[in-house]
């Protein structure tokens, strides 16, 4: 039978200003460890560490830009595009631009604070 997601768990982010995570599926949410997906909001001039996760991330932007800096550079991620980041590649993610961003992240395996191995 298929389950209803009632409401997301709100999650505390990691980053400069306070960012709003609303996990729908996940470890927290549903004890869910294969797959986590994340609606999230995010100010003006929010980053957050650069990290090397051990998962699969792959990130939709629905409002705003998300920029995304990585080994080759930078990436700013419009509105209605999407990115995704392969296992152990270094990213780091931020909304700079005016209105911030609203974004869905979606992690294979699910993301664990263990496993994102976020810069010192």
């Amino acid at each position: 039978m298929p389950k209803l997601i009632a409401a997301p768990t709100l999650i505390q982010a990691a980053g400069a200003m306070p960012k709003q995570i609303e996990e729908f599926v996940g470890r927290v949410n549903t004890s869910t460890s294969t797959v986590s997906v994340a609606r999230m909001i995010s100010p003006q001039g929010w980053e957050e560490p650069g990290q090397r996760p051990e998962f699969e991330e792959i990130t939709v932007v629905l409002r705003g830009s998300l920029h995304v800096d990585c080994d080759d550079g930078q990436l700013v991620i419009a509105a209605g595009q999407a990115i995704v980041t392969g296992p152990g590649e270094w990213v780091r993610y931020s909304t700079p631009d005016a209105g911030g961003a609203e974004y869905v992240a979606v992690c294979l395996p699910a993301f664990s604070p263990e496993t994102v191995h976020r810069d010192a």
